[in-house]
């Protein structure tokens, strides 16, 4: 692991921690991002597991919503780890090189969606079984890119759930998503020791951006801040899966 690699590494989760700390969220979605314009998305993902479940197990445990999250969100957790063990092996198989590609085109649909203020809603009884669907979809997409917020995110604000338990939501479903990857990238053999020292370099910039977006939260309008982050989001996924296509085909 040459130096500059560990300082582009240190750099991008500088940035992925202050995202996640301004706005809650972000920090595989940009870090996986970033790395994958030097790295493939095997590697990517190993450096940005241990980061990713540390600081989704922190945001777990802060708030009193724990119970009532898990009784309301088990299926969709289920079918997650389900679609991510029934692909797992995609990040290194004959298919790996799209996984930047796929990575791309869900960073762009992740931003318009944003962008678009696209909302509906979910009723209650119908949360279980939509709710597993939504899982297994996401499963599959993560075992691939590495990313875990198509097509959950979208499901966890249909539910209606209020902010702060939002917030807390995303840490347990995460958590829960990011261990089972884990597994997933143990039996690659991609999580090995030499992902060491660029995950201890990662943890240390995660929670150093995440400190400074904490600070920035409270002075900066987050709205602001969260429409420039989706149109940038847009541009790294178009250059991502352009350059990726120009890599399979040239």
């Amino acid at each position: 692991m040459v130096d500059h690699l560990l300082i582009f590494i240190a750099f991008a989760f500088l940035l992925a921690g202050f995202v996640k700390g301004t706005l809650g969220l972000g920090l595989p979605t940009v870090a996986m991002g970033l790395l994958a314009t030097t790295m493939a998305p095997g590697q990517a993902i190993a450096i940005v597991i241990v980061p990713a479940i540390v600081t989704n197990i922190w945001q777990t445990f802060v708030g009193p919503y724990l119970r009532d999250i898990i009784k309301r969100l088990w299926p969709l957790m289920l079918g997650t780890v389900a679609g991510i063990w029934i692909n797992a092996g995609l990040l290194t198989g004959p298919y790996a090189a799209y996984g930047t590609v796929v990575l791309g085109v869900l960073l762009v649909i992740y931003a318009i969606v944003g962008l678009s203020r696209f909302s509906f809603k979910v009723a209650r009884r119908d949360e279980k079984w939509i709710g597993g669907i939504v899982g297994v979809i996401t499963g599959l997409i993560s075992a691939a890119t590495g990313v875990q917020v198509i097509p959950s995110m979208p499901f966890m604000q249909a539910i209606g759930m209020e902010k702060d338990e939002l917030v807390q939501a995303l840490g347990v479903f995460f958590t829960t998503a990011t261990v089972a990857l884990a597994f997933n990238l143990t039996a690659s053999g991609l999580l090995t020791a030499a992902t060491a020292l660029p995950g201890a370099v990662a943890m240390a910039a995660s929670f150093t951006g995440m400190f400074i977006g904490q600070a920035v939260r409270t002075r900066m309008h987050p709205e602001v801040f969260r429409r420039w982050f989706l149109i940038a989001m847009i541009l790294l996924g178009v250059y991502l899966a352009g350059s990726a296509l120009l890599k399979i085909h040239g």
